[in-house]
């Protein structure tokens, strides 16, 4: 009689050169469609500025080009991409990247912005097609074939960032390398469209006039040049200024604890711009205000301050102007919640909860109490051998035989 197990092993052994060769021939089939996938090129980001190259102005804002190539389009997929302009730990071997564990305010740093539509420029989101949050985007989409191009406003070489816990760090990309950064949006993490590509801070407009004089140069060779004198002016002209300063921010009201953006004209061009929040309770600047008298910037307003309104005042040192802008601070709302459910609000008296527990207890002891007598009654009725009648107290019940033998 022949064993099970061995009959088993048996036909197990002579089954195996086919699944061997079975599993050789699928191994081979891959490595065909392996060899025949076109291999994907890696996500590029080309920033270019006025003069064509990835370069900034070191006084001024500076309105840039970002077009990116190579980048995985997800038809109908979940957000997209954000398009910011900041700084990164360790941008050669990558260890930013939120795929990898990187956390935004620690690993990289970037100028904040409002996720509306229509925001200061400093941050970008570039949706994929079909996406249900494609209508909040302002950088268009992703192409079918990974493509994508959108404008960016880099504020300067000395900015300030937040994380997004809120802590605010001043940069200096004088002295750090800075540049464009882009990553998944709406917190879903991409390693395919994780890219930073460093922008350097020159004057633009000493780099165009010396490229403008190259090329004049080329155009009439053997021409001499020709030294211009600029006549003294004996002191230092008025700062222009074009009208009253004001402020706007696309935020009505921000959370205590968190950010405020904003932007401002009417500054002298390239004059040192200072801003103060009620009093002094928070800060911000100096902002270099842009070619055309503008600043903008982000305020991290105090945890501590009352909610309430609020006057943000920025000053230029050289031209005096003065904008203001007004908002209301309140809570945050599920901190509010949390107090309102518990009844802690500031100045508050005791909560209805708190009278309808009391009310509750009130009644629990009478009724102890109502019970307590009511086992008395009983108890003494039986010791006499005489229930008492619905109603009857004690002193009517003992009283009762005395007037009965009255009426004998």
């Amino acid at each position: 009689m022949t064993h099970p197990t061995t009959s088993t092993t048996v036909r197990t052994r002579r089954r195996a050169p086919l699944v061997a060769s079975l599993l050789a021939a699928t191994l081979g089939l891959g490595v065909l469609g392996l060899a025949a996938a076109p291999a994907s090129a890696a996500a590029r980001v080309t920033v270019a500025a006025e003069n064509g190259k990835a370069q900034a102005d070191a006084t001024y804002s500076t309105p840039v080009r970002v077009s990116g190539s190579g980048f995985q389009s997800v038809p109908g997929g979940f957000g997209g991409i954000y398009v910011v302009f900041g700084w990164v730990d360790d941008p050669a071997g990558g260890s930013w990247r939120p795929s990898k564990g990187g956390v935004s305010g620690q690993d990289l740093l970037y100028v904040p912005d409002s996720e509306s539509k229509d925001n200061a420029g400093f941050q970008r989101f570039v949706s994929y097609p079909g996406s249900d949050t494609a209508s909040s985007a302002n950088g268009g989409t992703i192409a079918a074939d990974g493509t994508w191009s959108t404008t960016l406003t880099i504020p300067g070489p000395k900015v300030e960032v937040v994380g997004r816990s809120g802590a605010v760090t001043s940069i200096d990309c004088l002295t750090v390398t800075c540049g464009v950064i882009t990553f998944g949006a709406h917190g879903v993490s991409n390693a395919t469209n994780e890219t930073f590509t460093p922008v350097q801070f020159v004057d633009l407009a000493d780099a165009q006039g010396a490229a403008a004089g190259d090329d004049d140069e080329a155009a009439q060779p053997g021409a001499e040049a020709t030294a211009v004198a600029t006549p003294a002016t004996g002191g230092a002209a008025s700062p222009q200024v074009d009208g009253p300063a004001e402020a706007t921010s696309d935020q009505s009201t921000v959370v205590r604890g968190r950010v405020l953006s904003f932007t401002a004209r009417g500054f002298a061009a390239g004059e040192q711009v200072v801003g103060s929040l009620t009093g002094g309770q928070a800060g911000v600047g100096p902002l270099t205000a842009g070619p055309y008298g503008e600043v903008a910037g982000v305020l991290a307003v105090p945890a501590a301050l009352t909610p309430g309104t609020a006057t943000l005042t920025l000053t230029g040192a050289a031209s005096g102007q003065v904008a203001t802008l007004d908002v209301t601070v309140i809570e945050d709302p599920v901190v509010a919640a949390a107090l309102a459910n518990a009844g802690e609000q500031p100045g508050a008296g005791p909560s209805a909860a708190t009278w309808v527990l009391v009310g509750v207890a009130a009644l629990l002891v009478a009724l102890v109490v109502l019970g307590a007598l009511a086992a008395r009654r009983r108890r003494r009725a039986a010791e006499r051998g005489t229930p008492a009648a619905p109603g009857e107290s004690d002193d009517e019940r003992e009283a009762a035989p005395e007037l009965a033998g009255a009426t004998r």
